[in-house]
């Protein structure tokens, strides 16, 4: 019987031994796998570390690398307007302001403009406008006939002012920046194309709360009014190159002060300014308009002739 039960007992232990030696190199792979893990966790975590920094680098590197650009052709942030290819049609037009009229009250009577009398100088007009303002199109509607005559007849000059006062009535599209950028595309590279292009941008304004037109949009109707270098300005549009302008130019203005002015500021997105008095009347009254520059340069011109008057002699009396 006791040769039977001898057998069991270096079984049991080696059995012992087995599984202490499974335990062990089931602890051994897993202290392996955790290790891998670790090494993985870490190789992500610098993997992303260096994607983030190589990002940050290269958007830093592509802001230093290209510069803010600025428009040419403009001064105080504006396009003088010397030459106007041809009269837009508009209902209203007045003549140019005189004056001779200035003393008759009537804005109507054709004289010669103060630029053609002796010392005289055009009255300068400043226009600032939102592509979005419903003002701005109003007043270009119906003064951009005789605004066009007078600068033909260098009675006055007129020089307009892109803004981006309504950035956010677009939809998120930034459409006021964006045709103000465009406005100024035009004025660098076609400034002879400015005024129709001015003009189109206002007299044609998308509808309100509407996205408004696209960067390929504006480009095209850049090209549909003549421009001379299509290739150049459409690429000036798209590529939105004075889009930085436009925001810091509108600052600018909001600051103040605004050319020929002492202390004015940028109230309103279709602000009209004649010889530094900004205009309050009606904006879609070209007659109203007119007589509000024929007074100003009357002011101007009888301000600069007015004679210094001279000293009337004192008699001594006889003793």
């Amino acid at each position: 019987m006791s040769s039977d039960e001898t057998p069991n007992v270096p079984v049991a232990r080696h059995s012992r031994e087995a599984v202490r030696e499974k335990a062990q190199l089931v602890h051994a792979q897993q202290s392996r796998a955790r290790l891998m893990r670790r090494l993985i966790i870490g190789l992500v975590a610098i993997l992303a570390v260096g994607s983030i920094g190589a990002a940050v680098a290269y958007a830093v590197s592509s802001s230093i690398s290209k510069p803010q650009l600025s428009p040419s052709g403009m001064s105080d942030d504006g396009v003088t307007v010397t030459e106007v290819s041809a009269a837009p049609s508009a209902p209203g037009a007045t003549p140019a302001p005189t004056e001779s009229a200035a003393e008759t009250g009537e804005s109507a009577t054709p004289a010669p403009d103060p630029s053609a009398t002796a010392g005289a100088k055009p009255t300068e007009i400043h226009i600032y406008v939102d592509y979005l303002s419903a003002g701005a199109a109003e007043f270009e509607r119906a003064n951009a006939r005789q605004l066009a005559g007078w600068i033909s007849e260098g009675a006055v000059t007129v020089t307009y002012h892109p803004v981006a006062l309504l950035t956010a009535s677009s939809n998120g599209t930034k459409y006021s920046l964006r045709a103000a950028a465009a406005a100024a595309c035009v004025a660098s590279y076609a400034p002879n194309s400015f005024y129709d292009y001015n003009h189109e941008l206002l007299t044609g304004q998308p509808e309100p709360d509407s996205d408004g037109r696209s960067d390929a949009d504006l480009a095209d109707l850049a090209v549909a009014v003549g421009v001379s270098d299509a290739k150049k300005v459409r690429s000036c549009i798209e590529k939105q190159d004075f889009v930085s302008w436009a925001k810091a130019a509108t600052d600018r203005a909001l600051e103040g002060p605004l050319p020929g002015t002492d202390d004015m500021k940028l109230n309103n997105e279709a602000l009209i300014l004649v010889g530094g008095k900004s205009y309050v009347g009606a904006l879609n009254d070209p007659a109203e308009f007119s007589q509000f520059v024929l007074t100003i340069a009357s002011d101007e011109y009888f301000g600069a002739t007015k004679p210094t008057p001279t000293p009337t002699p004192t008699t001594t009396p006889a003793s």
